[in-house]
């Protein structure tokens, strides 16, 4: 059982990790939706976004982890601002029934791998571990590929593949909304960058470390090489055994979302076997790239996760020299619910479009990422790969923004080069995610 920080009050709709006791208490403590005013736009009616935690945001049991996404519940996004300097038509707020974030093709531009989508990708495998059971996993997925003209991925071609943490196609988990929105988010994020690779869904029991640790592994028995996990809770004294039974697989791209509660490190991020990701605001600029990134931050407790881990070994290619132990993060994507992707879902909410934020963004495009670049050399560990490529034009340097209060400037402040919230950057092109 992994212990759980007590509720934290917020006007936002802060993610909170608690325990079945406290969770009706907190529903009625906590409820309404906050706002997040984007930082380039003077506040007004049309460049407010409200959002929400995603209800498995909110353990239902003491122990079980937190996913690390956010729903946007009205205002504009930043897609539809582009869309509407565009057309001169101010679109609906929240209106399900057209997509209102990031696009693939947007993400694509935004990360250099236009072309690396296009070409690259076929016959790796992008696994996503999530709990419970998302029973409209498939179709959802179906139309997300069908509406941006990706190539069918189903059970049917060998594309897609759901199980549960055993192996099992027929035993599925229960089935529950909350964690539904987190699978479609996490499935249209890996067909978003790879559109190419094939998907397994590992579903696990539920959101326990040992169950999902169990999901992570079952992954990698069934030959994926990329490994995407959107979920975290509180370091405990118990994550250096899960380190060796859950994510010590060589050879294997496993990423890990950072956090959405701003600073302060959380596990499985701090793992020293995976690749910890951060979340960054994304906006288009008038730059050669045409995108800008800073760090995601909207509020005390709601932005990127970062820190310095109290249990977690230093891997040896991480060399920041304040830390002593592991450094989240280690590169970054986009995650703010402000500047949030496209997602389609139908199980438990209106079906239709919604625009999701949260570093459960992040993760799954950087595991797409490195399946684009190439299967990982066995024997190694993909985490280091950005590492080998530091400083260098394979990565974009965030250098702007924090995501709190900190000690030590750089575990929670971006500067040129290394910091916490970003790690190394996003990336620009694959090239620093191939071994």
């Amino acid at each position: 059982m992994r212990s759980t920080p007590p509720a934290r009050p917020s006007t936002r709709g802060s993610r909170r990790r608690i325990g079945a006791a406290a969770a009706a208490t907190a529903a009625l403590v906590f409820a309404g939706f906050g706002t997040a005013v984007q930082a380039d736009a003077a506040p007004s009616a049309s460049s407010e976004v409200t959002y929400t935690a995603t209800p498995c945001a909110t353990p239902k049991h003491t122990g079980e982890l937190a996913c690390n996404s956010y729903r946007v519940t009205g205002g504009l996004t930043a897609y539809q601002k582009q869309q509407a300097a565009k057309t001169g038509i101010t679109p609906k707020a929240a209106d399900a029934s057209t997509p209102s974030g990031y696009s693939p093709a947007n993400l694509r531009s935004a990360y250099g791998l236009t072309s690396a989508a296009a070409s690259n990708g076929s016959g790796e495998t992008i696994a996503i571990v999530d709990a419970y059971n998302d029973p409209n996993a498939e179709s959802d997925l179906a139309t997300y590929r069908s509406y941006y003209g990706l190539s069918a991925c189903t059970t049917a071609n060998g594309c897609f593949k759901k199980v549960s943490q055993t192996g099992s196609t027929t035993s599925l988990p229960s089935s529950d909304s909350g964690w539904a929105e987190e699978i479609s988010l996490d499935l249209d994020m890996a067909s978003a960058i790879c559109p190419n690779c094939n998907i397994l869904l590992v579903e696990a029991t539920s959101a326990t470390m040992a169950n999902l640790g169990t999901a992570v592994n079952e992954a990698v028995t069934l030959g994926a090489k990329f490994v995407s996990n959107s979920y975290g809770g509180s370091e405990s004294s118990s994550d250096t055994s899960y380190d060796s039974s859950y994510f010590n697989h060589t050879g294997v791209a496993i990423t890990v979302s950072a956090g959405d509660s701003g600073y302060g490190a959380e596990y499985p991020a701090a793992s020293r076997y995976v690749t910890s990701v951060g979340g960054t605001k994304l906006s288009t600029s008038s730059t050669t790239r045409g995108w800008t990134e800073t760090v995601w931050k909207t509020s005390s407790t709601e932005g990127t996760g970062s820190g310095c881990s109290s249990y977690d070994a230093k891997p040896s290619w991480q060399t920041d020299t304040s830390c002593t132990k592991r450094m989240i993060s280690d590169v970054s994507a986009v995650a703010d619910p402000a500047t949030g992707v496209s997602v389609y879902d139908s199980y438990g909410v209106t079906a239709g479009w919604y625009t999701f934020g949260g570093t459960s963004v992040s993760a799954p495009i950087i595991a797409g990422v490195y399946a684009l670049a190439g299967t990982p050399a066995s024997g190694t560990y993909p985490a280091q790969y950005p590492y080998d490529y530091a400083g260098t034009s394979s990565l974009n340097d965030v250098t702007s923004g924090s995501n709190g209060s900190c000690s030590v400037s750089y575990y929670c402040t971006a500067t040129t080069g290394y910091d916490g919230p970003t790690g190394w950057g996003t990336p620009e092109g694959i090239t620093a995610f191939a071994n």
